[in-house]
């Protein structure tokens, strides 16, 4: 049997029975809408969470701290040995003490922090107004302060903007070394508010690493930013840094945890999705054995002048392909619609309230094309068994049928 006549033969179900034919597409497409839907929502959930601890060179970075002993403490000393190891780019070293800071008549408890700028590089920190310390301002700098979200919030400011450009101050309280005391030393420089960090877990402002060095004598500092060369070179560094005594995490190995238990909740979504599905050629393989009562006698013909028992296998099986395909085709199309409408919803209440608009829904290319073909895959297999048991009909039987 030609190309052609396949074709044909095999797309007559629109001109004969179109509303059945296009309502097994549409439950098809139901199913896989349902699929393509719940997988979908949990791309757009593995998108979010990593997009907020990802950035940068954040995966090439290891933390480093004190181990909770402080058998071994990171010092100046410690900090030039990391730099020395070949598989190391860069150490970016991070130095804290208690203070007490004002804000505009306000007194309130937080941490005074010494930051080098690739610290924030390394570590992922955004501003969400205004700017971060960079080497090209490092001069302005030491005049200037970063605060976190939290800390903004603790004076009772809820718009970021309005904390740009103010004035604060601080009083340290610097440990003694060997004890568990600590001096206060106020200090009698203003700080003019440059940027708000987007954390908003931490009461801390944030100063220069040099600013800060050049008031008080750290005696060592709270955590390090050690950035490897490559991303082969992790686990080697992390391996000597733990062997030195010091606690080291990898955000890197935090998404790879992440990532696997996205994978286990995509899969149960699919899960989910896939009884619809199921359900859906349940009723696709129904029609396509009605269709083959119903056409038993035009079988017959089609035997009777010559079609082979495999020609009649690959116009069965291919009605079902092309019944399936569209089902996915039309699935995708209600599942990305959905996604659609519900990111335009949430965007909306999201910037109506002042919050920063996400997608929960998100569809890879790749994922999509996989949901095309499968579709067709199933369409094929429920309609598998009907094309069979047609061509072993008998030629005879079959003109008789009625």
């Amino acid at each position: 049997m030609r190309i052609q006549d396949v074709a044909m033969l095999s797309t007559r179900m629109f001109k004969t029975n179109p509303s059945r034919t296009w309502l097994t597409i549409l439950g098809m497409g139901v199913g896989t809408g349902a699929v393509v839907a719940l997988v979908g929502l949990g791309f757009g959930l593995q998108g979010i969470i990593l997009e907020r601890i990802v950035f940068g060179e954040t995966l090439l970075s290891l933390n480093v701290t004190n181990p909770p002993s402080h058998i071994v403490i990171l010092n100046q000393a410690m900090v030039d040995e990391f730099k020395a190891n070949e598989l190391v780019k860069d150490v970016a070293a991070m130095a804290s003490f208690p203070t007490l800071i004002t804000f505009e008549g306000l007194t309130g408890n937080a941490f005074l922090q010494g930051m080098a700028p690739s610290y924030f590089l390394y570590t992922g920190m955004k501003a969400v107004e205004g700017e971060l310390f960079t080497t090209e301002t490092a001069a302005e700098d030491r005049n200037a302060v970063i605060i976190s979200g939290a800390l903004l919030k603790l004076f009772g400011v809820e718009n970021p903007v309005e904390a740009l450009g103010k004035i604060v101050t601080f009083r340290v309280f610097v440990p003694i070394e060997g004890t568990e005391d600590s001096t206060e030393v106020p200090l009698t420089k203003e700080y003019r508010i440059k940027g708000v960090s987007s954390d908003e877990a931490s009461l801390v402002a944030i100063i220069p690493l040099e600013e800060f060095s050049s008031h008080f004598s750290a005696p060592f500092y709270e955590r390090v930013q050690v950035r490897v060369i490559d991303s082969e070179s992790l686990t080697a560094v992390q391996d000597t840094i733990l062997q030195k005594g010091f606690t080291v995490t990898a955000l890197s190995k935090t998404v790879e945890q992440a990532n696997k238990i996205f994978q286990g909740i995509q899969g149960v979504l699919a899960v989910f999705g896939g009884i619809a599905l199921t359900v859906s050629a349940i009723g696709m393989f129904n029609t396509m054995t009605v269709t083959l009562l119903e056409r038993t006698a035009e079988i017959g013909v089609m035997r009777t002048i010559g079609a082979s028992s495999r020609d009649i296998v690959v116009l069965f099986v291919t009605e079902a392909l092309i019944v399936g395909f569209l089902g996915g085709v039309v699935g995708i199309s209600i599942g990305v619609g959905l996604g659609f409408m519900a990111n335009g919803a949430l965007g909306a209440a999201a910037s109506r309230f002042g919050g920063e608009a996400v997608h929960i829904f998100r569809y890879p290319l790749g994922f999509l094309l996989f949901i095309a073909a499968f579709s067709a895959i199933v369409g094929l297999l429920t309609g598998l068994f009907p094309a069979r048991r047609a061509a072993k009909i008998n030629p005879l039987d079959a003109i008789r049928y009625k």
